[in-house]
């Protein structure tokens, strides 16, 4: 066995677990608009409902205890303690499998309860469903720990992917079948919970796999050791509050996800009927794969970056790498922020069949910037050692959230809601950017450059306002709208994304070294005004 997992090979982990979230975010954002399309606005909501539960224990299981596991693990394995490495994924295992057991039965026997909670007490059947993978989490979270520790980051990613996958597969061939058969939309929507327990147990599987052949009997007698219970608490600690912390930093828009399964189909009840209540929600709910997507890439930025930061001692190496991984998400978020509010009609109708709630649905699509920002400030934050203050700044924005919804949705429908995701958004971004300041001592992205940004966004949203205005006569030429709303959808994406990247260049907002970054950055040096390497 070998103790210590080399710099390149360690980079290289990163890689691999960076390439399979970026891959598992993607399978989980698209088949949303499949899915949306089966079951419509009603079986939508329906899902969505449930959804962020699932969200949730998908972060224990990938990201929050495999971390803390991998990294406790590591070092021990660093120090020489075999035994007692074995002995931690022991008590791991233990201390995970009561929590699956405790919420296996909250979910389990309180399922009318929740249900009742938000509402609809239709919703206990998705919930007796959604029991069921919390009792697989223990086992693929102490696998993916277990390997990560020992820098074999194959596995986690081919269980990620898998597991995706095959969810993927299961929510839209169960959901199809049974709409088709004519069941009730709450049984397609435990149908397309259910793809969580299949997705589970091939991810198991998987791990499983690659377990039996390299593990050597990891455990053995560890659970009989007399070490056993003198050593439990410390790792029970570990894993309670930093495995929790860094899980709570990765649900970001989980936690927005779950204050509006909470209680916006109970305020929209003040104000409508309970089917238009349901209908909106679903409604709603549409901008949470255009979110995530446009999340995607802060996302991957920022996995990758907590290596190349950690434990680093050099300010300036630290500002660099800060800097740049800042730069990306802002260009990113900034763009696909202004592109989507400005094309969110026709986008709306390519992906969802119509129109409805466009204005709520542009809305939402401005909470790209402070998310993709957001959470590559916690990146940051987590590889600078400060682990627990975004994991509180998030809980205390899911609650500003929460609280914003009691008081916007009966005044302003699901128009509201919106806006507390985004007020808490930019609330809890703001707050990070004055605790990066503190920790570093500077200010890490200069005014100048963020100004050049924002200009490139806002350049392209008024081409694109004018752009939508002709292309709008494609309508008395072609049929369906369907099919004209995707032209002027993609035409749309391809001349915005052409207009703010030679505006960005053209201002010098991206010097020749950080061009050379982004995707075919190389093929793009001939539109700066000088080639002089000059950077901002």
């Amino acid at each position: 066995m070998k103790p210590v997992v080399k710099a390149d090979e360690l980079f290289r982990g990163a890689m691999i677990l960076t390439a399979a979230a970026l891959i598992t975010k993607i399978l989980s954002a698209l088949y949303r608009i499949p899915f949306q399309n089966i079951v419509g606005d009603v079986g939508f909501y329906i899902y969505q409902q449930v959804y962020p539960f699932y969200g949730m224990m998908l972060v224990l299981s990938t990201t929050g205890f495999p971390v803390i596991i991998s990294k406790l693990y590591s070092d021990e394995l660093k120090e020489g303690n075999q035994e007692k490495a074995i002995r931690l994924l022991s008590i791991s295992l233990f201390f995970l499998a009561l929590l699956g057991i405790v919420l296996f039965s909250t979910f389990l026997f309180g399922a009318e309860m929740m249900a009742a909670w938000m509402g609809d007490p239709q919703l206990s059947r998705l919930f007796r469903v959604m029991a069921f993978p919390f009792l697989i989490l223990p086992f693929t979270a102490v696998m993916r720990g277990y390997f990560q520790g020992r820098g074999n980051m194959i596995p986690t990613a081919y269980s990620q992917v898998g597991e995706q996958f095959v969810r993927v597969i299961t929510i839209l061939v169960l959901s199809f079948l049974l709409v088709k058969w004519e069941y009730s939309l709450y049984q397609a929507g435990s149908a397309a919970v259910f793809g969580s327990v299949t997705g589970g147990l091939v991810g198991l599987w998987i791990l499983g796999f690659f377990f039996l052949r390299n593990s050597h009997h990891v455990f053995g007698s560890a659970f009989k050791s007399k070490e056993f219970a003198s050593e439990a608490p410390a790792v029970v600690k570990a894993l309670a509050f930093q495995g929790f912390a860094v899980s709570i930093s990765g649900m970001v828009l989980i936690l927005m996800q779950l204050a509006d399964s909470l209680n916006l189909y109970q305020q929209l009840l003040h104000i409508m009927e309970a089917s238009e209540a349901k209908t909106a929600k679903g409604i709603f709910d549409r901008g949470q794969p255009l979110i995530q997507l446009g999340a995607v890439a802060a996302t991957s930025i920022a996995l990758s970056l907590v290596p190349a930061i950690s434990g680093e001692t050099r300010k300036e190496y630290v500002v660099k790498h800060v800097r740049i991984a800042l730069q990306m998400s802002l260009l990113i978020g900034a763009a696909a922020s202004a592109g989507l509010f400005s094309i969110i009609e026709p986008t709306n109708v390519m992906l969802f069949q119509n129109a409805d709630g466009s204005a709520v649905l542009a809305v939402l699509s401005l909470m790209i910037l402070p998310a993709t920002v957001l959470i590559t400030l916690v990146g940051v934050l987590q590889g600078l050692n400060r682990l627990y203050f975004p994991a509180v700044l998030i809980l205390a924005g899911f609650a500003l959230k929460y609280g914003l919804n009691l008081y916007l949705v009966p005044l302003h429908g699901t128009m509201g809601a919106a806006a507390a995701s985004l007020i808490s958004l930019i609330s809890m971004m703001g707050v990070s950017i004055w605790k990066l300041r503190s920790a570093v001592g500077q200010r890490v992205l200069p005014a100048l450059f963020i100004g050049k940004v924002l200009f490139a966004a806002m350049s392209m949203g008024v081409f694109l306002h004018f752009y939508l205005e002709l292309a709008a006569y494609l309508e008395f030429y072609l049929q369906p709208l369907r099919l004209v709303s995707a032209i002027q959808a993609v035409s749309s994406v391809l001349l915005g994304a052409a207009i703010y990247i030679i505006i960005v260049i053209r201002t010098k907002a991206l010097g020749e070294a950080e061009l050379l970054m982004l995707p075919f950055g190389s093929r793009l040096l001939f539109l700066l005004p000088n080639k002089t390497g000059e950077k901002i």
